[in-house]
């Protein structure tokens, strides 16, 4: 049974979760994530990744409760295990990742939009936020590591011990979200966030380059100053001796636009 769906369209990956009625993950999902993420990962032909759903009601609504509710301790804990390694799986990949969230985006489902780089929600009434703490339980896939590092301690904490859900407008003005679009349709809320994307596919841009800058940002955010400066300086000379920084110094000099290839 297909959960989740990969497609490859002018140089960005269209990863889609299928689950209908609200996307809820089971183990089976999140291990077609991981394959798709894998996938999207050695294919030299993506540049740039898009999470999104098949639907416009829920984005992700989180874990499926009914699977929690009856599975035993051990199953939940290598459950959670695995979906927090499929999700540094998708933060670790070295290109962009943007997830257009349409639909509502609550608990695990907003946990997995955190673990994109981008987040762009379609402006409407669907509503985000962690309310795990309603079920007794805290946010257990990343929520209370990947919030408190987007928004800071003290917010982070009060919304996930208020278990507050709130609309995506709010979620742009706490800094949750990267954007907002309003759109008419599903199709040409796709449509936007696919243009959005393809600014990052070569040749306009030096994909390889965005993708580092990715890595030395996520990687770098946890370690110390001079280390993350250490970790600068390779990911720059990896970039030296590449093609596209090559042909970026050449065009700036040649006062032309650059026509980068992604190497």
């Amino acid at each position: 049974m297909s959960l989740v769906d990969l497609e490859v369209r002018d140089g960005v990956a269209l990863i889609t979760l299928e689950a209908p009625p609200a996307n809820c993950y089971s183990y089976e999902m999140m291990q077609q994530l991981d394959a798709a993420v894998l996938d999207a990962r050695f294919d030299k032909a993506v540049h740039v990744i898009v999470l999104r759903s098949s639907g416009e009601k829920f984005f992700c609504a989180g874990a499926d409760i009914g699977m929690l509710q009856d599975a035993d301790p051990y199953f939940k804990y290598n459950f959670c295990l695995h979906a927090n390694e499929t999700l540094l799986r998708l933060e670790n990949t070295p290109k962009l990742v943007i997830a257009a969230i349409e639909g509502h985006c609550v608990g695990g489902g907003l946990e997995v939009a955190l673990a994109c780089d981008i987040r762009i929600g379609r402006a409407g009434r669907s509503k985000c936020g962690l309310p795990e703490v309603k079920l007794g339980v805290l946010p257990g896939t990343g929520g209370t590591q990947r919030l408190v590092r987007v928004l800071g301690k003290s917010a982070a904490i009060e919304l996930m011990s208020t278990g507050e859900t709130f609309d995506f407008d709010r979620a742009l003005e706490l800094g949750l979200f990267n954007r907002v679009i309003g759109s008419d349709s599903h199709e040409a809320f796709e449509r936007a966030v696919l243009e959005y994307a393809k600014q990052f596919v070569p040749p306009g841009r030096a994909s390889r380059a965005v993708g580092l800058i990715k890595r030395a940002c996520q990687t770098g955010a946890e370690i110390s100053l001079a280390d993350g400066l250490a970790l600068e300086r390779e990911l720059q000379q990896r970039l030296f001796e590449g093609e596209d920084a090559k042909e970026g110094l050449a065009a700036y000099n040649e006062k032309r636009e650059p026509q980068f290839t992604g190497s």
